[in-house]
């Protein structure tokens, strides 16, 4: 098994590890499904429908999102947004993401 069978396979693990972290820091302001993952696009992190709409549904059934219909366009559209307990979440979550961070940098600093 060569680098090019290895490799994506790491690096999709390592992206699935972090797409809650990114969901909820994107849900500050309330968003619908596509308009959040064009916006998560647009930072670099591209996601797929069918990897973030069951991660919604699971983020709002573990209490960290609520979502509101907006019938007021042409088309219904599901917005969500954090709730207080979300909001919480996403402070605990950043504190470990920056010493995961630190911590891997001090890691991958000693190893060049």
């Amino acid at each position: 098994m060569g680098r090019e069978d290895i490799l994506p396979n790491l690096v999709s693990e390592m992206r699935r590890g972090t797409l809650v972290l990114c969901v909820l820091a994107r849900l500050g302001v309330p968003a619908y499904g596509y308009s959040l993952i064009e916006d998560l696009a647009g930072t670099g992190l591209a996601i797929e429908a069918n990897t973030l709409y069951p991660l919604l549904r699971r983020l709002e059934s573990q209490g960290l999102l609520e979502a509101t219909w907006n019938t007021d366009g042409a088309k219904p559209r599901k917005y969500y947004s954090l709730t207080e307990l979300g909001g919480q979440v996403l402070t605990e979550l950043t504190m470990q993401w920056q010493a995961t961070v630190a911590a891997m940098n001090a890691i991958l600093k000693e190893t060049t």
